[in-house]
């Protein structure tokens, strides 16, 4: 009697419990948005991390897509899964609407993480636009032109609101295209406010017979020579974007010293260099080799170096194997008679022909492709419009 009155509350206990369900996997779901979205997170932002309590899972992280985090939420809906969104949309609402900036140096570092001791991931000139994403003690996480993030130190930028950007971009502005150079405190004086580099964007104050009263970001104001700079407008429609105005532009770095992560005339890695090159002839191309290669139309696999034209940018690494993945490591930029230039060392110019003093052999033998960009439809391609409207919506 007692025997089965134990086995009746046995089966009170266990029989009623509902049936468990299969436990639910909700990482599937965040790579699928993942490789959606922001394949590359050198141009967007996308971290989730989920943490399962009782059932339900609790997103956290941050991303600066809002699609790919509402395609996320419907998803999850769409299937069932209870959540808790603790996800943060950026831009972060700690800047106060101010979350765009113009540099306000020569050339700021821009760092991978932030802190000046971190890896320079690239480098943004006088002038140039950003987006600001969020603040950590100061530092700002920004994205550049070209799409990419990292973070500055808060003295290299100016914080905009999107009224007060607006207004910078319709003000009459001038570029700076010698190499390297100053701006003066007074028209007849060597007394320096700034040194700028080529490609540096400054507001225009005044225009004098033989100087530009400028006006940086952050209020200082200076004297450039007028034959060291043009205004931005003017500049922008002579513009010829043609084969010859690039190789001319890329002898003008001959001799710039190779630096990790640069991008401008104080020094410039390879990518950075080709980079540079197109922007000084109006055309904003992807940061990194890797992210250069997918851009233009493709020419050549198999070193039939005559079907290139000047301007066409060869790429060099390791080819694919059954087992590994091609990988782009270099950059450089054909300019006619058999000859690449590219930032190795320095910016130098090197050669396909054997017979040639400047022969490289090591490049030659890892060559991979050449793609052609100049003139080319592409959306990684972005054309400078006058007073840079493209970046108004980054």
């Amino acid at each position: 009697m007692r025997f089965s009155i134990y086995c009746l509350v046995l089966i009170s206990i266990f029989g009623c419990q509902p049936e468990r369900k299969e436990d639910v996997n909700i990482q599937p779901y965040i790579e699928e948005i993942k490789n959606e979205y922001a394949p590359d997170k050198r141009v967007a932002l996308f971290q989730v991390e989920p943490k399962e309590f009782n059932g339900t899972w609790v997103i956290k992280g941050e991303t600066n897509l809002p699609d790919a985090a509402m395609e996320l939420k419907e998803r999850l809906e769409d299937n069932n899964i209870k959540y808790i969104d603790s996800l943060q949309s950026l831009p972060s609402k700690e800047l106060d609407g101010k979350h765009n900036a113009l540099v306000t140096i020569s050339v700021a570092n821009l760092r991978s993480n932030p802190k000046h001791s971190a890896e320079l991931a690239t480098q943004a000139t006088l002038g140039t636009p950003v987006k600001v994403w969020k603040k950590e003690g100061g530092w700002f996480y920004i994205q550049t032109p070209d799409k990419y993030l990292a973070w500055v130190n808060s003295g290299e930028i100016f914080l905009m609101s999107d009224n007060e950007l607006e207004e910078w971009m319709n003000r009459d502005k001038i570029i700076y295209t010698k190499t390297y150079g100053h701006a003066y405190s007074e028209k007849n004086t060597k007394e320096r406010v700034s040194d700028l580099v080529a490609g540096n964007i400054i507001e225009v104050v005044a225009n004098e017979p033989s100087f530009y009263k400028v006006r940086f970001p952050d209020g200082r104001e200076a004297f450039v020579p007028k034959e060291e700079a043009e205004p931005y407008n003017q500049w922008l429609d002579g513009l010829e974007k043609n084969t010859e105005s690039l190789v001319s532009t890329s002898k003008t770095l001959i001799g710039v010293p190779y630096l990790w992560g640069g991008t401008s005339t104080k020094g410039m890695d390879c990518s950075g260099f080709t980079k540079t090159i197109y922007f000084l002839n109006g055309v904003v191309i992807p940061r990194d080799a890797s992210q250069q290669v997918h851009t233009g139309r493709s020419i050549d696999s198999v070193k039939s170096f005559d079907q290139l034209q000047k301007g066409d940018l060869l790429f060099f690494g390791r080819k694919a194997t059954d087992s590994t993945a091609e990988k782009v490591v270099h950059v450089g930029m054909w300019i006619g008679n058999n000859e690449f230039i590219h930032a190795s060392d320095r910016v130098r110019i090197s050669s396909m022909d054997k017979d040639a003093d400047n022969f490289d052999e090591y490049n030659l033998n890892r060559y991979l492709r050449t793609k052609r960009v100049l003139n080319q439809e592409d959306q990684a391609l972005i054309n400078l419009q006058r007073n840079f409207t493209f970046l108004s919506s980054n």
